[in-house]
């Protein structure tokens, strides 16, 4: 399918319940988002229209822009000639979004940054988690169960994504009180499939590493799958994601993944956030949702994200 074709048959699906809940009065949510390929992303979007179908008042759509900008710039526009009630933006870019974004907002759409945050300031809200805190409290979790030494992989996501610049400093920051552990860098854009090829070239090359750091629990997913298959065992690395999935969740009951820190959703909160703003109510220009890191020990204490 080519690429004009694809994007008039994505804005045709988002188009016809937009005219139905104009016509029901309902207040219509849209979220443009980077991709549905990525676990993570997919859920973000089936969170926010599970809650957005618990009231009544509110229409929920979405797009997808397959992880190509130019097409998630577009389906922005769309929403903006829609005149849509909210936007709610996951990008893959920090600065290429800006100017559409501040588009939405000059329009008079209140519009919600999830998650991955963005250069500019013009937008209503931004709801995230602290990513330099979980980057931290991946380190200091592997440097204590590492005594201080070791080899140390950082598993990286998306690089132009500032919640792999911040997850990347936090960690960083932290390791480098342990003289003694040194870290290599690989990139998986937040994908087990890239993931599966990066852990691939480092067994080819020999590269045996005592801990991973992995910015998402997809990509360590995709560790451990390379690791099974060249008969080296999960439990003989430290490894730590993000995230906390129902996978994740097995891996650290069955002690093939070691911890994952706790990274919500945000559709929840959202939701609410856009109930608040349809009501009048001013919200913070910056929401934060807590954190946590989840091993072997709070593991049944803790719901995974999906």
């Amino acid at each position: 399918m080519n690429m004009l074709r694809y994007i008039w048959i994505v804005l045709l699906a988002v188009c016809l319940p937009m005219t139905a809940a104009a016509a029901e009065g309902k207040k219509v949510i849209a979220f443009a988002q980077d991709t549905m390929a990525n676990d993570f992303r997919r859920a973000q979007v089936n969170e926010v229209a599970a809650e957005a179908a618990r009231h009544p008042q509110l229409s929920f759509v979405y797009s997808d822009a397959q992880g190509q900008t130019s097409l998630l710039i577009r389906q922005i526009e769309q929403f903006i000639e829609q005149k849509v009630d909210l936007l709610v933006v996951g990008t893959n870019d920090e600065s290429a979004v800006v100017p559409v974004v501040a588009k939405a907002k000059a329009s008079g759409i209140p519009v919600i940054i999830l998650d991955r945050g963005i250069k500019g300031t013009e937008y209503t809200t931004f709801i995230n988690s602290d990513n330099i805190k979980i980057g931290a409290i991946g380190a200091e979790y592997i440097a204590r169960r590492l005594n201080g030494k070791g080899l140390v992989l950082l598993f990286e996501g998306l690089q132009k994504a500032d919640v792999t610049q911040l997850r990347s400093k936090g960690f960083l920051d932290e390791i480098a009180k342990h003289k003694g552990i040194r870290v290599i860098k690989r990139t998986g854009n937040y994908l087990r499939k890239d993931a599966v090829v990066e852990m691939e070239k480092l067994v080819a090359e020999g590269i045996r590493v005592d801990a991973i750091f992995s910015e998402s629990d997809s990509m360590l997913s995709g560790v451990r799958m390379v690791l099974n298959k060249n008969r080296i065992d999960p439990r003989s690395i430290v490894m730590v994601g993000c995230d906390y999935t129902s996978e994740a969740q097995e891996a650290i009951r069955d002690g093939s993944q070691s911890g994952s820190v706790l990274f919500p959703l945000g559709g929840t909160k959202s939701v609410e956030i856009a109930l608040k703003i349809f009501a009048g109510e001013s919200v913070p220009k910056h929401i934060f949702i807590p954190v946590k890191l989840v091993t072997r020990e709070n593991v049944e204490q803790v719901k995974p994200i999906f």
